[in-house]
């Protein structure tokens, strides 16, 4: 099982967006769930350095600085509250947010709406759920997948902003896992070498399929897969 969450992770990593509630499950079901916190960062990390060097050249840089800020401010809250949110509480508000903003894309990509939110509300508010769900239980992702297609970014420019963007602010995380949480320790950095091949396989998997997926289909499956995972938030 911890393979499998690995493997998806490469996957993941290298475009496949939005399958991250099942790696963050599989990983929980395996090693716990705050423990499987800490050993899933340095995997990330890893996987991370892999997208950032394949994706590099499109990376949008002014809309990472529009979400970099308040992404960092939404970590130090979790890192603070961390300890002493109910998990139920935070996965009923967190799935019903992203519902609620899949709810709205799909209204705005059937009225063939062109419009990008550029206020700094929206953006303001995506970074701080990014980061306070990053820290709390590695599933940014789905706020960040919704910014991004709010901003219209094909689907290469998609990929190599949020592998900056999760790149900075995985190894911002770090020192909170090992000092503050201690959830990273030598025998789950041993765990992460274990499956490090696997996220390397899992890595030119996703290459080989995002390759096969042209842009508006991209778009459709980005919006899918993270409603489904909202759902599996809320249900599970």
């Amino acid at each position: 099982m911890a393979f499998l969450g690995a493997f998806l992770l490469g996957v993941g990593k290298a475009g496949i967006k939005g399958i991250g509630v099942v790696i963050v499950t599989l990983m929980a079901l395996v090693f716990g769930g705050k423990s499987s916190t800490g050993t899933l960062i340095p995997m990330m990390v890893f996987a991370d350095i892999m997208a950032v060097i394949y994706y590099h050249r499109h990376t949008q840089w002014k809309y990472l600085s529009k979400l970099m800020p308040t992404m960092v401010i939404g970590v130090l809250v979790g890192v603070w509250l961390g300890n002493d949110i109910s998990d139920e509480v935070f996965k009923s508000i967190m799935a019903i947010l992203i519902l609620g903003i899949v709810v709205l894309m799909i209204l705005m990509d059937r009225r063939k709406s062109t419009e990008i939110p550029n206020n700094r509300l929206f953006s303001n508010s995506m970074g701080l759920l990014s980061g306070f769900t990053s820290m709390i239980g590695n599933l940014a992702g789905s706020f960040s997948n919704i910014y991004f297609l709010a901003m219209r970014l094909p689907k290469n420019e998609f990929i190599g902003t949020a592998a900056w963007l999760f790149f900075i602010i995985n190894v911002f995380k770090l020192p909170f896992h090992m000092f503050a949480w201690k959830t990273i320790s030598t025998q789950s950095i041993s765990i992460n070498i274990i499956l490090a091949p696997a996220i390397i396989i899992g890595f030119y998997t996703g290459i080989k399929l995002v390759k096969l997926i042209d842009n508006q289909l991209y778009r459709k499956f980005i919006i899918i897969v993270t409603a489904a995972g909202a759902l599996l938030i809320l249900f599970k």
